[in-house]
């Protein structure tokens, strides 16, 4: 299994500060890897008490085994992770409420660029950090793959998000919870934290915008971008345009399946 160095935060510190209401349902956090799963994690945590959020993993599939349990717990926790739609997943989030984080595939191309080529990430991938792959050909890799070593795109979103639509799993888009993080006194926030929160049966505290200030603060996330150590290496802010088309190529639909055209 790959590593990941981050700087733990403290929020489990700070969650005693504003009043928690039990956690009524089990809720399961899903992303598409670099989807944004800290900041949806950290920002709902505020709102569950410490004892009930299973901290103990980011549950994926080759841990399920062993933390299967967080899922069908009781009294209910809050947990996270990436599980790719299968019977096991499905069997076990027949109950609980199951949010999916998903995000542009363009942005997508480069959120992975920049975490696989940073020290924070480590899977046998320093042969071709520092600048000893040519970018436009490392984000090529991020949509097709490289063999033995990390899976295509497609093979993500499908896995990930795709095979998960239709389901009881509840899609949220990583570009709206970013507009409402960035403009938390606005109505549209409000109706956005509300019918997020309110999936898990949790309501919306008068102090909801300070709690979502706190969670969302990037020095909490260590995979946050300016978090991440690079060693010079410069990746675009804008997906060139031939990358552009060779997403569309690759996974023909998936923007406009997820709402993104």
């Amino acid at each position: 299994m790959p590593r990941v160095l981050a700087t733990p935060d403290n929020l489990d510190d700070l969650n005693p500060n504003y009043a928690q209401a039990p956690l009524t349902q089990t809720m399961f956090l899903n992303s598409v890897p670099k989807s944004g799963s800290h900041l949806l994690k950290n920002i709902v945590r505020m709102f569950v008490p410490v004892e009930q959020q299973y901290s103990v993993d980011f549950i994926q599939y080759p841990t399920l085994k062993q933390h299967h349990h967080a899922l069908i717990a009781k009294p209910p926790m809050l947990s996270w992770g990436h599980l790719l739609f299968g019977d096991g997943p499905a069997i076990l989030l027949k109950d609980a409420v199951h949010v999916l984080l998903v995000r542009d595939p363009y942005d997508w191309v480069l959120a992975r660029a920049r975490f696989f080529l940073s020290d924070n990430f480590q899977a046998n991938l320093d042969h071709m950090k520092n600048g000893k792959v040519n970018i436009d050909d490392f984000l090529n890799m991020m949509i097709f793959g490289v063999h033995n070593l990390f899976p295509t795109m497609r093979e993500i979103y499908d896995n990930n998000a795709v095979a998960w639509l239709g389901t009881s799993a509840h899609i949220v888009r990583y570009e709206d919870l970013i507009v409402h993080v960035k403009n938390p006194e606005s109505n549209d926030a409000a109706v956005f934290f509300k019918n997020l929160l309110g999936l898990g049966n949790i309501s919306l505290p008068e102090d909801w915008i300070e709690r979502v200030k706190v969670g969302s603060d990037r020095k909490q996330s260590g995979t946050a971008r300016e978090n991440l150590t690079l060693n010079g290496q410069t990746v675009p802010e804008i997906l060139p345009m031939a990358q552009q088309q060779l997403v569309d190529y690759a996974c023909p639909g998936l923007r406009a399946l997820l709402g993104y055209s």
